[in-house]
């Protein structure tokens, strides 16, 4: 780590101002007036400025040519463009002081958008959706990406301020109100980050501090370059930030097999060590997920104490395309991979996690894909069948229930929630939302034309068959299109489809989680649409299941072993997509 830290450092009789730019000449604080910092060899530039505190405003001026905000900016009232404000997180009143997290193998997680959660968009409006969720099952919230993005619309993968919480949700204060409220009710809260890419607008690190960035392309622009030392502290503290100033149970890194690194994972692994040695110094319960296309098992670890350079879990996006290509038929694009017999591919990732352990992958060219997952615990895999990718990077952002028949997705609900992995909803799912979750944005100009062009691109075939049917991503009224719909709760099916879910994760809290603790991975079998499977359990009970993959009855019975936790009776058949599930 660097003798700097990133961000303002509130002193006793004002503040000290720090900006990494090293291929600055000149850089000066910008308040009423210009103050000059200065610089050391390292290319920092410092400022002790008297009288600043909580609420004032600032900018750095590089060379006399452009006013930029600070890279570790606390909070943006006006966007990413507008002034910094400096944030006094010491100030904030936490009320669930005794809070120390939930273990990670209690984990049921429901992914949410905060800006489209509720119809008011904010950090305070989902306060009243807590009880809901606790109500439910749920025991983690997770909330997509936070850091400031250019406008007022964004799914948060543009973030450009990686410290700075949106103002379009909220202040700083209503968030930790929000996180504090969750903790109350016993609800960890999570929350994804992106450390592999800037959003392409807002971000001015190339001007003065180019060495933030390789030539290598992501698929969202040049490489963040964590081999640089300064770079490689800046992603670390912003994860300690989110820990420590706003007590977030736990962070999902997104997409970590397109980051940059000395060795591949040497961020990875010191952000885990150093949220580790916070968990140790107070006390609490630190859950840090990945999500991480090459489906590396070597990554993780969900049994270890305070984390000590791995990661508890990574989504399953194995477990949700062999789903999908169930329940709907579709074979395009990475969905190819899984069309020639998902069944087997499914009793695959319920016997030992991911599908692709070192299997070749055709929609990757042929190249090998993952490593041997089968030793570690179920609980290092998050099994979902939807969550905003895989919604909202579909044409129309069209969910499951639109698509899929209700008594097949009814049986991958009741596998899903009861199964050891750990499982995650998206938002609505619970209660069969129907509304979509496209894709949304709020550029303007170049960049907008450009994110059109590039949709229409990446879906002509789309294009081709809906036509206009397809929603303009900066149109306002495709994030409006995205906002749930609590008032489908009062009626069926949404009533139905959460007294299902209510009552799938009551045996799970009830069965499941108790002995969850040192449950590892068995076997499973798939005969004509049958598919059986057994985990052993942690106090020595084996959990079985046994499932109809079909639209038909079946007339092979499997054996019946233990108490029947899950579905009815064994009789002379095995009804459609029929789900049974036993312990003893």
């Amino acid at each position: 780590m660097n003798a700097h830290h990133f961000g303002p450092e509130l002193t006793h009789d004002g503040a000290r101002f720090r900006l990494w730019a090293p291929a600055a000449k000149r850089v000066d604080l910008i308040l009423d007036k210009p103050h000059a910092l200065t610089r050391d060899a390292a290319g920092w530039y410092v400022a002790e400025i008297p009288g600043a505190r909580a609420g004032t405003r600032y900018k750095f001026r590089i060379d006399d040519e452009v006013d930029v905000p600070d890279p570790a900016s606390a909070f943006q009232p006006d966007d990413v463009f507008g002034p910094s404000e400096v944030i006094d997180h010491a100030a904030f009143k936490w009320r669930a002081t005794e809070w120390r997290g939930r273990l990670w193998h209690e984990a049921v997680v429901l992914e949410a958008h905060v800006g489209t959660f509720t119809p008011e968009g904010t950090y305070r409006a989902m306060i009243d959706k807590l009880d809901h969720l606790v109500a439910t099952g749920i025991t983690a919230l997770e909330l997509m990406p936070l850091a400031d993005f250019a406008g007022k619309r964004n799914w948060g993968y543009d973030g450009v301020l990686w410290y700075a919480p949106d103002s379009v949700y909220g202040r700083p204060d209503d968030l930790k109100t929000l996180i504090d409220e969750a903790h109350l009710r016993g609800l960890m809260v999570l929350l994804d980050v992106v450390y592999n890419h800037f959003g392409p607008e807002g971000n001015y690190l190339g001007r003065y501090a180019p060495t933030f960035f390789t030539d290598v392309k992501t698929p969202w622009g040049s490489a963040i370059d964590y081999r640089v030392p300064e770079v490689h502290a800046f992603a670390i503290e912003n994860a300690l930030s989110w820990l420590r100033n706003y007590r977030f149970d736990g962070l999902r890194l997104d997409a970590v097999n397109t980051i940059i690194d000395e060795d591949g994972v040497s961020v990875l692994r010191d952000l885990s060590i150093s949220a580790g040695h916070l968990a140790a110094e107070t006390g609490r319960h630190i859950n840090l997920v990945l999500e991480n296309g090459e489906n590396r098992a070597s990554l993780l670890d969900a049994s270890q104490g305070p984390a000590h350079g791995k990661y508890r879990a990574q989504w399953n996006d194995d477990y949700h395309h062999v789903w999908r290509v169930l329940l709907t038929g579709e074979t395009q694009g990475y969905y190819a991979d899984y069309q020639h017999a998902p069944a087997d591919q499914l009793a695959r990732a319920l016997s030992s996690g991911y599908v692709y352990q070192g299997h070749v992958s055709k929609f990757r060219g042929g190249k090998r894909r993952g490593e041997p997952s089968g030793a570690l615990p179920p609980t290092c895999f998050i099994d979902f069948l939807q969550n905003h990718d895989q919604i909202g990077n579909r044409p129309l952002g069209d969910r499951l229930v639109t698509i899929a028949k209700p008594a097949a997705l009814e049986a991958a609900l009741a596998v899903t929630l009861i199964a050891p992995s750990t499982p995650m909803l998206f938002m609505g799912e619970e209660w069969s939302a129907p509304s979509p979750f496209p894709f949304f944005c709020d550029f303007k100009g170049d960049l907008a034309n450009a994110v059109r062009k590039g949709r229409r691109e990446e879906f002509a075939w789309a294009f081709e068959k809906y036509g206009n049917d397809i929603p303009d991503p900066l149109d306002e009224k495709t994030m409006r299109s995205a906002v749930l719909d609590w008032t489908a709760l009062e009626h069926d099916p949404g009533r139905a489809r959460l007294a299902l879910v209510r009552d799938l994760l009551t045996v799970r809290h009830r069965e499941i989680t108790p002995r969850l603790a040192g449950a590892r991975f068995g076997e499973a079998h798939v005969a004509n649409d049958l598919l059986t499977a057994h985990w052993q359990m942690g106090d020595g009970k084996t959990l079985r299941l046994a499932v109809n993959l079909s639209d038909r009855d079946l007339a092979t019975i499997p054996e019946a072993k233990g108490t029947l936790i899950w579905g009815q009776a064994l009789s002379d058949h095995i009804p459609a997509w029929s789900v049974r599930w036993y312990i003893g």
